[in-house]
């Protein structure tokens, strides 16, 4: 989550696991092949990747064209039809501990039982839930548990919502947000521990637990398997847990890819201090994995030297770009070769890391009639200035002269998923200028880049908000568009809890519900059926809201 300050189910079946195949000769023995500008010259027997915006050059998996073939249509189809309903679903986010630990049932079931009929009777069309890897998978290796999962997807149908399932492979705690601590699972946690370069690494050796380091994403590294293969048997258990729900209560995949179930690194991680916003964070690829792939790449581009880490003049989790010599101005280090050839082999694991795992997850929901989508945060604040060193250092190089949302799009085309992206409901405005904030123009710039790259946009907001303010912001961004091509396919609220079920909140919220499913409509209109709405959920609205602070 991005942070701010106001912030033929049969057919699939027979599709076997692809851990994707090394890209090179120097690949074989790492597990990301690199591209970089002018290396292909010096990179001899390695074949290097590099176009125009650095992401993987590959076809579109068979398995996608199966999906569109057994659908008929393809993802920019889809998402075009979804517009021509004329309004934007509205998806409300469970509580991140809606099941229990154990995984055999749900946490609260009174406040979910209540809150799912008052979100009906609002008009939201469903709601998203974390499928935690740390909870299902805990018992070991390929025992999986969706016990507590399956009784809230039959509440849902039986509400007549729709569901948004996400593939929770992060560990959650550490990040904005996070009230619970829900870690991976104990067994993959041990082989961590034991080979502790694994765990994402900056500079000083600080190692992230959050999400196992895509440096190994090929290696065998997790009880014999690797971790694509733990997270695409994961999802497989799921598809066949839950064929009865695909398609008509389950409709979107959301498949994690890191922290936060972000397509990012972690960063920017809040837990024990380490940053605070609005530092610009720091790069992670000091884990043994992630710098045999540099050297790799290094010695390929003919630089040798390049290869023995990441920049040392980058700075600290806190500082500004100023206070680095790496950041700074148009003549830092990121604006020389040295600086292209790191950040295009930084950002390029990123997308070989999506690469990797939605081919996974499109090969076991080929048939499915689900959405695939894929998240990626909202890091505004730095937007402003030349370097945008808080995106570079999450791994998405985009800079004042390098669009860096381009080539993560044409990554979500090429699987036929939908690209979802935070921090829809702010302002500039509203944001601390002297960090050089820039949400609205950040949220353009990714719009841009989906609507070139012909996949649907999906949105959802940072943090908790429930008042007009950012309501109006979400409708001009996601549905009060006069071309249909521009609304959002969807918006997930954050978060469900007591607080949304406040009287006030709640009459207002509704009346945002109805804003969105009329696609921009009058507001006076939507807050006059809104009260007809509160009146009638009260009893409702009050049970719940009791049952979720208990």
């Amino acid at each position: 989550m991005a942070f701010n300050l106001a912030q033929c189910a049969t057919a699939a079946a027979s599709v076997a696991p692809r851990t994707p195949r090394p890209r090179s000769a120097a690949a074989a023995s790492v597990p990301v092949s690199f591209s970089a500008r002018k290396a292909a010259a010096a990179a001899g027997s390695v074949r290097l990747q590099r176009q125009a915006c650095c992401e993987p050059s590959v076809a579109p998996p068979r398995s996608v064209l199966c999906r569109a073939a057994v659908s008929g249509k393809t993802a920019a189809d889809r998402a075009a039809s979804r517009r021509r309903s004329g309004g934007v679903p509205v998806f409300v986010m469970m509580p991140l501990d809606t099941v229990k630990k154990c995984g055999t049932a749900l946490n609260r079931r009174k406040a979910v039982q209540a809150s799912l009929s008052a979100l009906k009777s609002a008009g939201v069309e469903g709601i998203m839930v974390d499928v935690w890897w740390g909870i299902a998978e805990s018992d070991g290796p390929g025992r999986y548990n969706f016990a507590g999962y399956m009784e809230l997807m039959e509440m849902a149908r039986k509400a007549g919502l729709k569901v948004q399932a996400v593939m929770s492979f992060h560990q959650c705690g550490g990040n904005v947000g996070d009230s619970v601590s829900i870690p991976l699972p104990r067994w993959a946690v041990e082989e961590m521990e034991r080979d502790q370069d694994l765990c994402y690494t900056d500079q000083w050796g600080r190692r992230n637990y959050e999400y196992v380091s895509l440096g190994c994403d090929a290696m065998p590294v997790l009880k014999g398997r690797t971790p694509v293969e733990c997270y695409t048997d994961f999802m497989r258990a799921f598809r066949d847990h839950f064929a009865d729900y695909l398609g008509n209560t389950i409709v979107e995949i959301q498949v994690g890819m890191g922290p936060a179930g972000e397509l990012r690194y972690p960063s920017y991680p809040e837990s024990n201090g380490t940053w605070k916003f609005p530092g610009i964070g720091a790069f992670q690829c000091s884990d043994r994995y992630m710098r045999s792939s540099l050297k790799a790449a290094a010695e390929a581009a003919g630089k040798p030297q390049w290869g023995h880490g990441g920049p040392t003049d980058a700075g600290g989790y806190n500082n500004w770009p100023e206070d680095t010599i790496f950041f700074r101005g148009d003549n830092g280090g990121w604006s020389t070769e040295y600086g292209d050839f790191f950040l295009s082999w930084y950002s390029q694991m990123l997308l070989e890391h999506g690469d990797r795992i939605l081919s996974g997850a499109t090969s076991v929901f080929a048939a499915a009639p689900v959405e695939v989508s894929v998240k990626v945060a909202g890091i505004h604040w730095h937007y402003g200035t030349r370097s945008h060193a808080p995106e570079l250092t999450a791994g998405y190089y985009n800079t004042r002269h390098h669009d860096g949302y381009r080539p993560i799009a044409r990554l979500m085309a090429r699987h036929g998923a939908v690209l979802n992206f935070t921090c829809v409901e702010m302002r500039d405005h509203e944001q601390p200028q002297e960090a050089q904030c820039m949400p609205e123009h950040l949220v353009r710039q990714v719009g841009a880049a989906a609507r070139a790259a012909g996949v649907g946009l999906a949105g959802e907001n940072a943090l908790p908000r429930y008042d007009g303010t950012a309501h109006d912001q979400v409708v001009a961004t996601a549905a009060e568009r006069c071309a249909a091509e521009d609304r959002m396919v969807a918006f997930t609220y954050l978060r469900m809890g007591p607080d949304l079920f406040h009287p006030d909140n709640w009459q207002r919220f509704a009346a945002f519900v109805r804003r969105m499913n009329g696609a921009g409509s009058c507001r006076e209109a939507a807050e006059r059926e809104a009260h007809g709405v509160a009146q009638a959920t009260g009893s409702l609205v009050h049970e719940a809201a009791v049952a979720l602070r208990s």
